[in-house]
């Protein structure tokens, strides 16, 4: 294990940054395409009755949850010359993306066999999203004992999670259309398999420009059940651990429902017109012209007005939230994480709560308020990961034992359990409002039970987060006597 001559609390090269950042471009090529659309790929193009892709998405992703704890558990006591988090990065890349790209597969198994197949896949999924994302996630705690740095290591690594939304979200319903020369099942496996290969690539980079810093002393010894029992008693972990859930739920039961938003309640002559007026047709004609002129002619932009409004309705919104992370550090250094967080969490729901108003002619309207939502949620990005780290010093700083895998597996069973809830209610609420996926249009009461969704059940979850902050009590000041004291402690033990 490294044991590094640099301080624990010394900043981190921008090199180690970016490639720590890596990571998380990886992983989330996969867990954005999970987040906004495996009830699309379910219900659309592997033809699963709603009901069942519910069933699929919250018992899989439940499963897949439950697994976390006892990966926290075992990467907390890996002992390698790599360190603890690090090799668990190289010995999983190559198997995620494999499976990755069998969960995005269409084998013709009848009903019955698609769903065993379906269910399947996404529990072998989630069961190595665990293995690789939770070492990662906790490797974040041990690079550096400075919480500005965590800061700003988060900042980076948001800007590549960005990076990945943006990919999926803007560009990858078109390319599943180019990859596929129009049908959507070849092209969904076609894109995976080169996010497989792009992701392996950078997981292992990820794996060789880290380096593990703050290590256990030799005379920490704990047992599972004392390590367990510190995670209980650790309050500021429990406020995190159901705000972990509450914002994946929001994120999940938004994010799937976008895309059916724009399919099946937006006026697609609005939308048309709408992208007429701002000069995307004419960008894209000429786009699309330029790639014929050298031969790219497989390689043409969907004329479709709802999966061109769609990218660009993603598209707008993370460029406004990689803006709002721009804006994260300094106001999280100058007035705390907690409340930067809390606020800016609440005006965000706002401007989702305003969908609950918008006609399907709306469309100004609405990509303005996408806009305002993007900034002001992007603000809260890195300081979710960046607060769960600085919980695990806590938990050193209360009881002088660190188990920092434990702590982050929690959280990342409180995503796996959020992401399940919400993409189960996203197929649940399809179902209970009678979408059938085989239909080219769905009845006004599918329509409008979208529009209630994406706005007032989605906004409920975000709004429930911000309130339970009151009861997070690690605030600016707090911060600061826990990087002091355990600095102090960290310098007496080397």
């Amino acid at each position: 294990m490294t044991n590094a001559t640099s301080s624990p609390t010394g900043k981190l090269s921008v090199t180690e940054k970016i490639g720590y950042s890596l990571g998380d471009l990886a992983a989330n090529l996969i867990f954005q395409t999970l987040l906004t659309f495996i009830a699309f790929f379910y219900t659309d193009v592997y033809k699963i009755p709603a009901n069942a892709a519910a069933t699929i998405i919250f018992l899989g992703g439940l499963a897949g949850a439950c697994f976390n704890p006892l990966m926290g558990l075992l990467a907390d006591r890996t002992n390698t010359r790599w360190g603890k988090f690090r090799p668990w990065l190289l010995w999983t890349s190559v198997p995620f993306g494999l499976i990755a790209i069998l969960a995005f597969s269409t084998p013709d198994l009848g009903e019955r066999g698609k769903i065993i197949y379906a269910t399947l896949t996404y529990l072998m999924l989630m069961l190595v999203y665990s293995a690789n994302n939770l070492p990662y996630s906790a490797l974040s705690g041990v690079l550096t004992g400075s919480m500005q740095e965590r800061n700003s290591l988060s900042a980076y690594r948001f800007v590549a999670v960005m990076i990945a939304q943006l990919i999926i979200q803007v560009l990858l319903l078109p390319l599943v259309l180019i990859l596929g020369g129009g049908d959507k099942v070849a092209g969904f496996q076609n894109t995976m398999i080169i996010f497989a290969v792009a992701g392996t690539i950078c997981f292992l980079i990820t794996f060789f420009t880290t380096r593990e810093r703050i290590v256990p002393t030799a005379a920490q010894r704990s047992s599972v059940r004392q390590d367990i029992a510190d995670l209980l008693g650790n309050k500021p972990w429990v406020v995190m651990l159901l705000l972990t859930i509450l914002v994946f739920i929001t994120l999940a039961l938004k994010g799937g429902l976008y895309i059916y938003y724009f399919k099946d309640y937006l006026q697609q002559a609005a939308l048309a017109q709408f992208l007429h007026d701002i000069g995307f047709n004419g960008f894209i004609a000429h786009l699309n012209a330029a790639l014929n002129s050298i031969g790219l002619t497989r390689f043409q932009w969907p004329e479709d007005p709802a999966t061109s409004a769609f990218s660009l309705f993603n598209g707008a919104g993370i460029v406004c939230m990689i803006v709002g992370i721009g804006f994260s550090k300094s106001l999280a250094d100058r007035f705390g994480k907690r409340d930067v967080y809390a606020l800016t969490l609440f005006i965000s729901t706002v401007f989702m709560l305003v969908f609950y108003g918008f006609a399907p002619t709306s469309i100004g309207l609405i990509f303005g308020a996408q806009i305002l939502h993007g900034f002001f949620y992007g603000i809260t990005i890195p300081l979710l990961w960046a607060m769960i780290a600085d919980v695990a010093d806590y938990s050193e700083w209360k009881n002088n034992r660190r188990a920092t895998a434990l702590l982050f597996s929690a959280m990342i069973f409180g995503l796996k359990a959020g992401l399940s809830i919400g993409g189960a209610l996203v197929a649940a609420l399809l179902s209970s409002y009678g979408y059938d996926g085989t239909l080219t249009q769905q009845s006004p009461v599918v329509a409008d039970g979208i529009r209630v969704s994406i706005s007032i059940y989605a906004s409920i979850p975000f709004l429930l987060g911000a309130a339970i902050l009151y009861f997070y009590h690690i605030n600016k000041a707090t911060e600061r006597t826990i990087e002091q004291e355990l600095f102090a402690r960290r310098a007496a033990a080397n």
